[in-house]
């Protein structure tokens, strides 16, 4: 695994559910729904979704750290990044979710040390928010809040992992994808060389069945034959 580099979602794909979901359900005036349907109808990229939904969270930073506290993981994620690591593959996870709650909840599910890009939360008062996209590019055609293209390297074979639209754009310039829900559906509907998943445990399996590259050539072996493709449908 070598010449591979792992692009991770998190909320959804590493978490049972969508955290950032849960917080606006949680914390949330409940006119953040509107603006959700009109991100998922692509009127507006997840850059406008999110900055008008996190402006409506009313929460103190102890409520946000607790509820942080209550959302859960793929119990099998933890062993599948020692697993990928010993392979020699680099990993990130890359979220348009928010990074000061992904590092607490990998933490407390003994997940350290990896590089996480993700958007940021800037308290403005005792209990009102902003979010802030460090990892943002005016040229995203998602118009994304984190523009997870930014992430890929050229050098590199690249795995992305994920299961939803925030991880659309990335899997279809990916060497492979691991998909999940709405990202599989995805990847079949438009010819995306793909794998099904529902558990972190079944990926060490998919994983033998990637062919190596090197370096030299990584960036020209960018498809996979039907036989290849077939293969991961089987498993």
């Amino acid at each position: 695994m070598i010449d591979w580099h792992i692009v991770c979602d998190f909320d959804g794909t590493i978490t049972r559910t969508d955290v950032i979901d849960s917080m606006l359900q949680r914390f949330a005036d409940p006119s953040w729904e509107v603006i959700e349907n009109e991100w998922l109808a692509g009127n507006i990229g997840s850059r406008e979704c999110l900055s008008r939904q996190l402006s409506l969270v009313k929460a103190t930073p102890s409520e946000l750290l607790g509820f942080f506290d209550t959302i859960e993981i793929d119990p099998d994620f933890p062993d599948f990044v020692d697993h990928v690591i010993g392979l020699g593959a680099s990993f990130e996870v890359v979220s348009d979710g928010i990074e000061q709650g992904i590092a607490r909840i990998l933490a407390r599910n003994y997940v350290s040390l990896l590089p996480i890009l993700a958007n940021r939360l800037r308290q403005l008062d005792g209990d009102r928010w902003r979010i802030d996209f460090p990892h943002a590019s005016d040229a995203c055609r998602a118009a994304s809040g984190n523009c997870k293209c930014k992430s890929t390297p050229d050098a590199k074979r690249v795995l992305v992992i994920g299961d939803g639209q925030s991880d659309m754009c990335v899997a279809a310039t990916a060497d492979f994808v691991f998909a999940k829900d709405r990202l599989a559906e995805h990847c079949e509907l438009n010819g995306i060389a793909y794998a099904r998943f529902d558990s972190f445990a079944e990926l060490p399996t998919l994983l033998a069945l990637l062919p190596s590259a090197n370096a030299t050539n990584a960036a020209n072996a960018t498809s996979f034959d039907t036989e290849t493709q077939e293969r991961f449908h089987h498993v």
